[in-house]
């Protein structure tokens, strides 16, 4: 490639590379989305392809995972999450893996903190970390990854954040979710299934926030939005499943979720939501609240004790 193909590749105006580093390269990891593509772990291609040079990518994905190390150093400060952290049902050496969308996905989300907070507060453990959400996957989407990404990593810890792109209305649609909720149901069996197949840790259930529904009809590269009634509803059926449930009603941002919770668009979190998030997930995980049935009308969630864990500390 010529010198001028290289600029003309990457030369955008000011504000379309700030929309690219600030927004658009959280959650373009193409290197998840096409494994297979030969040359796909190059950076000078991955680069090219989103529209920056790779100097300018490398130093934004490395500024994004400083700010996620920088919200975990905050959320150690709290007391209450350094005690949460202190009993934990991890064992050394374990794989966690997360699969989802662009809440999951993002490089300084609560996946990356919860990351860091362990690298930092508990390295005696030793976990390792996939990160395998992918921005805008459905249940559908998800079920795809499930072999690559959790079945063949031989993944010891799954963490499933879905609901809220199933729950998406598109604009030339807006009759209807994504994905029906009784096939979001059906997915969420397999999804289960598959897990409880790969390892014998409980699954743990990320739920999905309530949106900003007015700020995500201004979002010009949404083509669609979502409606926080749907969400509720995705949100029982998640709540109805066997493991960790991760704030079950959704409120961890507030009864009325507060604005600087999230982005510009009202639907991705910003750090300080997703901050909430991380600490929603290390209370329960402390608390050990696994939920045993699967009937949405009498889920119960009752305190179990992991002796053999407990034993580890």
């Amino acid at each position: 490639m010529s010198n001028k193909e290289s600029k003309e590749n990457t030369d955008h105006s000011d504000p379309e590379k700030k929309a690219l580093k600030e927004y658009l390269v959280p959650f373009l990891n193409l290197e998840k989305q096409f494994p297979l593509l030969p040359g796909i772990r190059s950076i000078d291609n991955t680069a090219a392809f989103i529209g920056l040079s790779p100097s300018e990518l490398i130093d934004q994905r490395t500024t994004l995972d400083e700010n996620a190390q920088q919200a975990a150093e905050d959320l150690l400060t709290d007391e209450d999450v350094v005690q949460w952290i202190s009993r934990l049902p991890f064992r050394s050496g374990e794989l966690l893996v997360v699969v989802g969308d662009s809440q999951s996905e993002d490089l300084q989300g609560w996946f990356e903190i919860f990351r860091h907070v362990m690298e930092i507060g508990r390295p005696d453990l030793e976990l390792e970390f996939f990160n395998g959400a992918v921005d805008g996957d459905t249940t559908v989407d998800i079920l795809r990854r499930m072999n690559r990404f959790v079945v063949d990593k031989k993944a010891d810890w799954v963490f499933v954040a879905a609901g809220a792109s199933d729950a998406f209305r598109l604009g030339v649609a807006q009759d209807r979710c994504l994905v029906a909720l009784t096939d979001f149901w059906e997915n969420m069996n397999t999804i289960e299934q598959i897990i409880k197949d790969t390892t014998s840790k409980p699954p743990i259930w990320i739920t999905p926030t309530p949106v900003l529904t007015e700020e995500m009809l201004k979002f010009e590269l949404f083509e669609g939005v979502i409606q926080n009634q749907d969400l509720n509803q995705y949100r029982e059926v998640i709540s109805g499943r066997t493991g960790f449930i991760i704030d079950p009603k959704g409120i961890r941002f507030g009864k009325k979720p507060e604005p600087w919770f999230f982005l510009s668009d009202g639907f991705n979190a910003s750090i300080a939501g997703h901050m909430e998030t991380v600490k929603a997930l290390l209370k329960a995980l402390y608390g050990r609240k696994v939920v045993h049935s699967s009937r949405l009308d009498q889920a119960e969630a009752i305190d179990i004790l992991y002796n053999d864990y407990d034993n580890d500390i």
